[in-house]
């Protein structure tokens, strides 16, 4: 499995925060408030991802007094961390282009009733993106010398 793309989240979070342009711009009157809820979720989940991220990277990398890790958890935690990275970039993409459009209309009262649960929105967005990341670099396993290649090095010399 190959490492999350940086500029494949840019453009996950290019293309979400147009949406969300658009669907504002058209919609405006009758779009609801941002809702606190999403907000508090991938906050808790960006929380999680770290702790599971540092818990993980001691784990694999047999740190004194960590306990072994199964592989397939390991496996589970990387696709939980791509999937995530993924979601945190279309959520916070969104959310950014609902900041962009509050951001040139602040006139209206709704504007302003918005923001900080947009605002909220992006800075847990970034956070689940971080962990996720964090969390995928975790679940590599460290670089080891192969005994065979030993055993051969010291029988020529």
């Amino acid at each position: 499995m190959r490492p999350t793309s940086i500029s494949a989240l840019v453009v996950a979070a290019l293309v979400a925060a147009a949406v969300g342009w658009l669907l504002l711009s058209f919609f405006y009157n009758e779009w609801p408030a941002p809702p606190w809820l999403p907000v508090i979720v991938i906050a808790a989940l960006a929380a999680a991802e770290g702790i599971l991220a540092q818990n993980t990277a001691a784990r694999v990398q047999r740190k004194r007094g960590a306990l072994p890790v199964e592989p397939l958890a390991v496996a589970r935690y990387a696709v939980l961390a791509k999937a995530s990275s993924l979601a945190g970039a279309l959520y916070g993409g969104y959310c950014s282009g609902l900041l962009l459009f509050f951001a040139l209309d602040m006139s209206r009262e709704f504007s302003n009733d918005a923001l900080p649960a947009t605002a909220a929105g992006v800075a847990a967005a970034l956070a689940l993106i971080g962990a996720a990341l964090w969390l995928e670099r975790s679940c590599r396993v460290p670089d080891q010398d192969d005994p065979d290649d030993l055993d051969k090095d010291s029988k020529l010399n």
